[in-house]
Order: C-alpha cells, then structure tokens, then sequence
C-alpha cells in the first residue's frame, strides 16, 4: 500500500495539492481576490458580489501583470489572455 502526502488549502477545503508551497500559493492568491473583492464592492457599490468575486480572483491569478501595469507600465495588460492564468 502506498501512502501520498497531500495538502488541503485552508480557503479552499475541495482543492488538494501535492506540495505544501503549492497549496500555499493558493491559499495567499485566494486572500489577495478576498480583499480585492472588499475593494471593488465598496468602490462600486452597485457591483453584484459574484462579479466583484470573479473579476478579483481573475486579477488576483494575474497579479504580476497587474503589479506591472500599476508600476508605469499599462502596456503588459496587453498580454492577459495570452498565456493562461495561473493559481
């Protein structure tokens, strides 16, 4: 019988992983979309909580494009849907 260690992230119980940095990630990417959520609906409090939930957790899988546009250089946005996301 074999035995495989998985990992469960904490903000996302259905989601296993095979690597603790892995679930890790995860789990920081899943904060980050959380408060961008909160962000965004009180920003624009007319947004409807499910499309404020997709829309952060698309930037929040895109973060490093997004830090880039915020620091001088809007021209990567360009580039988001290109390669696919990561999580």
């Amino acid at each position: 019988m074999a035995v495989e260690i998985v990992y469960r992230s904490s903000r996302d119980p259905e989601r296993l992983f095979m690597d603790k940095a892995e679930a890790d990630r995860h789990d920081k990417m899943l904060e980050l979309a959380e408060m961008l959520g909160e962000a965004l609906v009180k920003a624009v409090p007319a947004l409807p909580e499910q499309i404020a939930e997709e829309i952060s957790i698309y930037m929040a899988q895109n973060r490093e494009v997004f830090a880039k546009a915020f620091k001088s250089n809007p021209e990567v946005l360009a580039t988001l849907g290109e390669t696919p996301a990561q999580d």
